[in-house]
């Protein structure tokens, strides 16, 4: 954690591309407020990442300023939703023999 010395006016850090939790410990190591109206949740919000931030990074605020972040829109936490297809891909695939009969060693 970067400490800042205690000035009236700080630079705002880059939050876009970060993940939430790691955009709210840059913020106070910063010395700058995280706001975020598109998630209420914010506070307890961890891995989804900041796609926009006003002011933008670099732009000298007083200490204490908040700094408004949005995240990636339609999130809903559904996880993939592409088809999945069974097994290694192309190319690494090994050869096995085709299966017997299980049950030929008891008999």
């Amino acid at each position: 954690m970067r400490i800042t010395p205690k000035s009236s006016e700080v630079r705002v850090p880059r939050f876009v591309g970060l993940m939430a939790v790691d955009a709210r410990e840059t913020a106070e190591a910063g010395g700058v407020l995280l706001v975020a109206p598109d998630r209420p949740d914010f506070p307890r919000t961890v891995v989804d990442h900041i796609v926009r931030q006003y002011p933008p990074p670099g732009v000298q605020v007083p200490r204490g300023a908040a700094v408004t972040v949005w995240f990636e829109p339609g999130d809903d936490g559904g996880g993939v939703r592409e088809p999945r297809r069974g097994g290694p891909p192309p190319g690494l695939r090994r050869a096995l023999d085709e299966p017997g009969d299980p049950f030929a060693v008891l008999r």
